[in-house]
C-alpha cells in the first residue's frame, strides 16, 4: 500500500472502498439501481442493488441521515456521527473554532458532567463574558489580568464540574476508539461499542449532541495549544499546509488551517462557538453511522426515538468564488530537521466530478506499490529514495501530488523532473495498454477486503455523506472506470497536467516562522473523580443483556495438513469470499543471520533470466497476486497473496524469482546506497530517535538489535552473489507453511508441484541473544530543533509472568491509557501540563524476557519540570478512585466479552501466545481473573511491580529550552550523539552537563 499521512491514508481507502462488486470475479459488474422500501414499523430507507456492503439509509422527518449496515463478524457496532461542517466554514477572523468545538463537545451538558448545573452554568456566563472583554482588549498586560480571573472563576467551576465524564461513560460500555476528527467539510466522532450497549450509547450521544456547555474551557484550551505547537514540529503538516495555500491562494482549504492560527487561538469567543453549534450541529445536517451486528427494523426505531425529536434548522454552507487557473509553476519552501522531500501537486475538480474517477485512474496508473510507472521507472531502478502519488477530494476543489525524496546525490529539483517525466509518459500514451484494466482490477479486489471490515464500511458512508452523494453514484465509480479508454486518459491528463502545479520544497535546515503559542497560568483544576452525575446514575441502571464471551481451541480452529514432501500446513478457510494468502515461515530472522535480511531486501530489485526486475513486477501485478519476502527478528516469511483463482500462476512466478535471481553489482551498488541514505533519513525523525534510538539504548545499551547492523564498508564489500545464494538456500532450512483461503488441496497440489524442498532439512543457525540492562540513574537527552520536548520514563521490570496478564491489563485500562484513565486526567485535564500522556506497564512478548513499564510526556519545554514532578508522583503513590476502578473493570470485561478472534488471525494470534510460552487461549482465565479483582488486588499489583521502579529517562527537545537543572535530579544527564544511537559509525559524544 502507498505510504500516505494517516488522514490522506484515510480519505484515499474511503475512496476505494466505494467501489461495487464483491465477486471473485473482478471484472465482473452488475446493473445498479435504488430502491425505495417502508419497514414494517413505517420507516421508509434506500437501497442500492447488487450493493456488497447492503446499505439501507434512512432519512427522518427531521432530516437525519442514517446509515445502517449489517457485519455480524464481530458483537461490535462502529459508529460515526458526522457533522457536514469543518474548518473551511471557520470565519476568517476566529480560524480553529471547528475544531475546537470538537473538543468541547466531548465535556458534557447540563445533564453530562455536572453535579449541580444551576450553580455552573453562572460561573459559566462569568467565564465567557471575561473571554469576550479579553477578546477585545489590547493592552497585553490588561489581557493577563483577565486571563487571571478566568483563572480564578475557572476554578470555582471546576468545583462543581465532573472532568471526562462522557469518557468515563463511554469506557464502561467497553467502547474503543473513542476519539473525534475536523478536517476541512467534516467533524466526525468515532467509537466502537458492543452490539449490546447500543441502547445506552444512543442514551449518551442523544443528549450529547442535544446542548453545549462549554466547561473547562481554559485547561481544553490550553491543549488546543499544544496540538498547535505539536503541529509545527511536523515538518509533513508543514509541506502538506504549504501545498494548500499554492493550489488554493483565495479558498479555505489554503488560507485556513484546522488548527487555526495562533492570534485567534489565543483569543477565543465561547460565543462564537455557541452560536456555529446552534448554526450546523442541527439534524439535517448531520448523520449517524452505524454498521455491525444490527438488526435493522429495530435499530432505526431506536435512532428515532434518540435523535428523532431534535429540531430541524435551515443551514447554509459557505459559498466561495472559484480560483484563478494556474498558469505557471508556483514554487514554495519549507524547512525543518527532517530528511529533504519534494511535493509536486496539481488542483483538480472535487468529489463527485468526472475528474475524480479518471484522476484515481491515474494515480494507480503511475503508483500502485507494484507496477506504476513511479514504481518501476523510478522506485524499481532506485532512480530516487522513494517515490509515490495520492490523491484527495473535496467538494469544491481536488488535488493530485507527487512525491518523492533524494538519493544522496540528487537534488530535489531532479526528483521532480523525473516524477514530472513519469506524468509526460501518461500525457503521450507511453503506458502499456493493459495497465488501466489491471489497475482496475486491483482496486475491485481491494473493494472486496476492504468491505469485510465494518469500520472501512461506515467511513465509506462517511464519505458520500460529506460529499452530498448518493449512495448509488460511489457504488459505480469502478464501472465508469471501467470504461474509460486510452485515448480519454491520454486527453484528460494533457488538459490537467500542464505548467500549473505548485511544488514545495522541504530543505533540511532552520525554520524561522515558527509561532510559539505561550503558557498561560493555570490552576489545577477539582477533578471530582468520585462524582457522578444523576444522568450517569440512572444510565448506570440499565443493565443491558450480557455478552458471552467467546474464547478458542486453537488446536482444532487450525487445521493442519501436510505436502507431500512432508511439510507441515496450518490451514484456515476463509468464510468470506476467494481472496487467498499463503506464508511459508522460517523460524529463523535477523537474530539467527543479519544477512537474510539484506538478501530479502535487495531480492525486490532483482529480476531473472526470464524476466527483468520491472517485467517481473508488471507480471505480478497482471494476475492481481502480491508477493513477500522479508524477515523479522526471529521469522522469514516468503509468501504470496490475491485471488485463489491465480493461486497457481502466483506461485510459478515466486518459485521462478526464487530460484532463478540474476545478481546485478549496479544494483546492489544502488541498493547499499539507499540503505546508507535510509539511515540518515531515519535519524531526523524525532519519532524515530525516541521510540526505536533512545527506548532501545534505554533498554540494552549499547549491545542491542538496534546497533547490530552492517558497517559503511561491510555493506559495500558485500558479494551480491552470495546474498543472492542465501535467499535460494533459505528453502534448505526447516519450514512450515500458512494457507488462509479455499480449496486447501488445489493449494497442496500447487504447493507440491512448485515448492520443490529435499528430505532433509537444516536446523537454523544459532541465535543472538540480547540482554535488557537493569535500568535507574540515567538520563539520555537528544538535542532537536522542535517547539516541543518529549519524554519516556522507562524501567526494566520483571520477566514475564502470564499469570501478571490481568491486572496489568486492568491496571492500563484504569491508570495509563485512555481518555478517562488516570494519567491523562491527571496531567492534561487538570494540570493541563500536556498535549499527550500515558503510561503503561507492557508485558514482554517472548517467554524470558523482562516486562518493561514506561510513561510518556508530550509537552512544552518550560512545562517539563512540573509534567514530570507529577507523572513521577503518580508512579510512586497510585491514586485510589472506587468508582473509576469499576468503570474500568467493567470497561475491560465488555472488551474481552465482545472481542472475536477471526479469520487469519486465529493463527497468527496463536503464534504470538506460543511465543510466549502460552498454548490455550488464555483470555477466559484473564477474563476470569478481573472478574473477581478488586480496587486492592490492584494497589497491590502497582505497589510490587511499578512503585519504586528505577527509571532512566529518555528525553528529546531544543537543547537551547531544556531545564537540565530539573533533569540532573532524575539522573546522569548524558547528550547523546544521533549517530551513536544507531551505531552509524560515529563516535560516542556522550557529554556531561
Amino acid at each position: 500500500m502507498k505510504l500516505l499521512n494517516t488522514f490522506l491514508l484515510l480519505s484515499l481507502t474511503m475512496l476505494l472502498s466505494n467501489c461495487k462488486d464483491s465477486s471473485s470475479k473482478t471484472n465482473e459488474s452488475k446493473e445498479i439501481a435504488v430502491e425505495q422500501h417502508t419497514d414494517a414499523a413505517g420507516f421508509t430507507y434506500e437501497t442500492v442493488t447488487n450493493d456488497p456492503t447492503g446499505l439501507r439509509l434512512y432519512t427522518l422527518n427531521n432530516g437525519l441521515k442514517v446509515y445502517l449496515g449489517q457485519n455480524e463478524e464481530e458483537p461490535k457496532i462502529q459508529t460515526l456521527i458526522a457533522v457536514r461542517a469543518g474548518s473551511t466554514y471557520d470565519p476568517a477572523d476566529n480560524t480553529g473554532l471547528a475544531h475546537y468545538l470538537e473538543h468541547m463537545v466531548f465535556k458534557g451538558t447540563d445533564e453530562i458532567g455536572t453535579q449541580d448545573f444551576e450553580k455552573e452554568k453562572v460561573f459559566l456566563k462569568q467565564i465567557s463574558d471575561l473571554y469576550e472583554e479579553h477578546k477585545k482588549e489590547t493592552d497585553p498586560e490588561k489581557k493577563k489580568e483577565i486571563y487571571k480571573k478566568i483563572d480564578e472563576v475557572s476554578q470555582e467551576a471546576s468545583k462543581v464540574s465532573i472532568a471526562n465524564e462522557y469518557d468515563k461513560m463511554l469506557t464502561s460500555l467497553g467502547a474503543e476508539g473513542t476519539n473525534a476528527f475536523t478536517s476541512n467539510e467534516q467533524t466526525v466522532y468515532v467509537n466502537k461499542i458492543p452490539t449490546n450497549e447500543l441502547d445506552k450509547w444512543l442514551t449518551v450521544e442523544s443528549e450529547r449532541f442535544s446542548q453545549l456547555v462549554l466547561r473547562l474551557f481554559h485547561t481544553e484550551l490550553e491543549a488546543v495549544y499544544e496540538e498547535f505547537n505539536r503541529g509545527q514540529d511536523s515538518d509533513g503538516r508543514k509541506q502538506y499546509f504549504a501545498v494548500l495555500e499554492g493550489l488554493f491562494p483565495n479558498h479555505p482549504y489554503g488560507t485556513q488551517s484546522t488548527i487555526g492560527k495562533s492570534e485567534h487561538l489565543k483569543n477565543p469567543s465561547m460565543e462564537a462557538i455557541h452560536a456555529y453549534f446552534d448554526k450546523y450541529y442541527v439534524p439535517n445536517n448531520m448523520a449517524v453511522i452505524l454498521v455491525g451486528d444490527i438488526d435493522f427494523d429495530t435499530t432505526i426505531k431506536k435512532v428515532n426515538d434518540a435523535f428523532g425529536g431534535y429540531e430541524k434548522k435551515e443551514v447554509e454552507h459557505p459559498t466561495f468564488k472559484a480560483e484563478a487557473p494556474i498558469t505557471s509553476p508556483i514554487k514554495k519552501e519549507v524547512y525543518g530537521p527532517t530528511a529533504e522531500s519534494i511535493y509536486v501537486a496539481f488542483r483538480t475538480e472535487g468529489k463527485g466530478s468526472e475528474q475524480e474517477i479518471m484522476i484515481t485512474l491515474i494515480d494507480y496508473m503511475l503508483a500502485n506499490a507494484q507496477a506504476g510507472l513511479i514504481d518501476l521507472n523510478l522506485n524499481q531502478k532506485q532512480l530516487v529514495q522513494n517515490a509515490s502519488s495520492f490523491t484527495n477530494f473535496d467538494n469544491d476543489y481536488g488535488f493530485h501530488i507527487l512525491y518523492g525524496s533524494p538519493k544522496a546525490d540528487q537534488t530535489l529539483d531532479e526528483v521532480k523532473e523525473l516524477l514530472l517525466a513519469q506524468v509526460e509518459k501518461i500525457k503521450k500514451g507511453e503506458f502499456e495498454d493493459w495497465l488501466i484494466e489491471a489497475v482496475i482490477n486491483d482496486l475491485r479486489l481491494s473493494q472486496i477486503q476492504q468491505y469485510e471490515n465494518a469500520s472501512s464500511t461506515a467511513y465509506s458512508y462517511l464519505n458520500a455523506f460529506i460529499g452530498f452523494q448518493d449512495w448509488k453514484s460511489r457504488l459505480e465509480m469502478l464501472d465508469k472506470m471501467k470504461g474509460i479508454t486510452k485515448q480519454q486518459v491520454v486527453d484528460l491528463a494533457n488538459k490537467v497536467y500542464a505548467n500549473n502545479y505548485v511544488e514545495v520544497h522541504k530543505i533540511k535546515g532552520e525554520d524561522k516562522n515558527i509561532v510559539k503559542v505561550d503558557k498561560p497560568g493555570i490552576t489545577p483544576i477539582e477533578l471530582n473523580r468520585g462524582k457522578e452525575s444523576a444522568f450517569l446514575k440512572e444510565l448506570n441502571k440499565v443493565e443491558p443483556v450480557a455478552l458471552t464471551p467467546q474464547f478458542i481451541d486453537y488446536k482444532t480452529a487450525i487445521k493442519e495438513s501436510k505436502t507431500s514432501n512432508g511439510l507441515e500446513v496450518s490451514y484456515i478457510e476463509n468464510p468470506n469470499n476467494d481472496i487467498f494468502s499463503l506464508n511459508i515461515i522460517f523460524d529463523m530472522g535477523r537474530d539467527h543471520d543479519r544477512k537474510v535480511s539484506l538478501a530479502a531486501g535487495y531480492l525486490d530489485y532483482l529480476g531473472t533470466d526470464k524476466y527483468t526486475p520491472e517485467q517481473l513486477k508488471q507480471e505480478f501485478y497482471k494476475i492481481g497476486i502480491s508477493y513477500n519476502v522479508n524477515a523479522s527478528a526471529d521469522k522469514t516469511y516468503v509468501g504470496i497473496s490475491g485471488l485463489k483463482e491465480n493461486l497457481d500462476a502466483g506461485l510459478t512466478l515466486l518459485e521462478h524469482l526464487w530460484n532463478n535471481a540474476v545478481p546485478n553489482q549496479e544494483t546492489y551498488d544502488k541498493y547499499v546506497d539507499k540503505i546508507l541514505k535510509g539511515r540518515q533519513d531515519s535519524k531526523t525523525q524525532k519519532g524515530n530517535i525516541l521510540w526505536s534510538g533512545l527506548m532501545s539504548y534505554g533498554q540494552y545499551g549499547e549491545n542491542s538489535r538496534l546497533r547490530n547492523i552492517y558497517s559503511i564498508s561491510e555493506l559495500k564489500d558485500m558479494n551480491p552473489e552470495d546474498l543472492v545464494s542465501k535467499i535460494k538456500e533459505l528453502r534448505n532450512f526447516k519450514q512450515r507453511i500458512f494457507y488462509y483461503g479455499k480449496d486447501l488441496d488445489g493449494a497442496i497440489a500447487s504447493l507440491d508441484k512448485h515448492h520443490v524442498v529435499d528430505g532433509s532439512l537444516q536446523d537454523y543457525p544459532e541465535k543472538t541473544t540480547y540482554i535488557q540492562k537493569e535500568t535507574g540513574g540515567n538520563v539520555y537527552f537528544v538535542d532537536y530543533d522542535m517547539v516541543q520536548s518529549e519524554m519516556l520514563l522507562l524501567a526494566k521490570g520483571a520477566e514475564f509472568d502470564p499469570k501478571k496478564m490481568a491486572a496489568s491489563r486492568l491496571f492500563n485500562t484504569y491508570f495509563g491509557g485512555g481518555l478517562s484513565s488516570i494519567v491523562f486526567q491527571e496531567i492534561r485535564e487538570s494540570k493541563s501540563l500536556a498535549y499527550s500522556a500515558f503510561s503503561s506497564y507492557a508485558q514482554a512478548s517472548e517467554k524470558g524476557k523482562s516486562d518493561v513499564v514506561y510513561a510518556y510526556i508530550g509537552t512544552q519545554a518550560n512545562k517539563m519540570p512540573q509534567a514530570v514532578d507529577a507523572m513521577m508522583e503518580l508512579m510512586t503513590n497510585m491514586p485510589e478512585a472506587e468508582e473509576q476502578f469499576n468503570q474500568a473493570k467493567t470497561a475491560t470485561l465488555k472488551k474481552i466479552a465482545a472481542q472475536r478472534i477471526t479469520k487469519s488471525s486465529i493463527f497468527w494470534t496463536y503464534e504470538s501466545l506460543k511465543k510466549r510460552g502460552i498454548d490455550n487461549d488464555n483470555r477466559e482465565e484473564i477474563y476470569n481473573t478481573i472478574k473477581n479483582m478488586t480496587l486492592d488486588d490492584l494497589k497491590l499489583f502497582f505497589n510490587k511491580n511499578i512503585k519504586g521502579e528505577n527509571y532512566n529517562v529518555l528525553v528529546i527537545g531544543n537543547k537551547k529550552d531544556i531545564d537540565f537543572k530539573s533533569l540532573s535530579k532524575l539522573g546522569e544527564v548524558k547528550e547523546m550523539d544521533i549517530d551513536y544511537l544507531f551505531n552509524y559509525e560515529k563516535e560516542s559524544k556522550d557529554v556531561k552537563l
